[in-house]
């Protein structure tokens, strides 16, 4: 009977610590959006000095909320974004719109996806 209850709790903090993870890749992934669309509403503008500010807080957010998202996911989606990141960068300080909203569409496009790729549901166990 210890057994059991022994098995039970651990499967159960196993399973809220899945779902704790889950709302937390989800919260930063949301933060980090944020960013995304203000950096692109700025290149829409015109805003180039303020898009590369936005710019360096979105790279110090990454560096702050994407530290310990490798031990929960692939480094290879974690590498991909450090690389767009840095493109989106040039493409910003050489003031080329369609290059610099293009990257941060790919940005946020692979930011969306990891909560849904870490998430706990039927689709990913199986």
């Amino acid at each position: 009977m210890r057994l059991l209850t022994t098995l039970l709790t651990i499967f159960a903090l196993v399973i809220a610590l899945g779902f704790w993870s889950n709302h937390q890749l989800t919260a930063s992934a949301n933060e980090l959006l944020l960013h995304v669309d203000k950096i692109h509403e700025e290149i829409n503008r015109e805003l180039w000095d303020s898009a590369s500010e936005h710019t360096e807080e979105l790279e110090q957010n990454w560096d702050r909320r994407g530290k310990w998202w490798p031990a929960l996911l692939d480094h290879q989606e974690i590498d991909n974004i450090d690389f767009a990141m840095a493109k989106n960068k040039e493409y910003i300080a050489a003031r080329n719109a369609p290059l610099a909203l293009g990257q941060l569409s790919e940005i946020r496009q692979m930011i969306k996806h990891i909560p849904q790729k870490g998430a706990i549901n039927l689709t990913n166990i199986f």
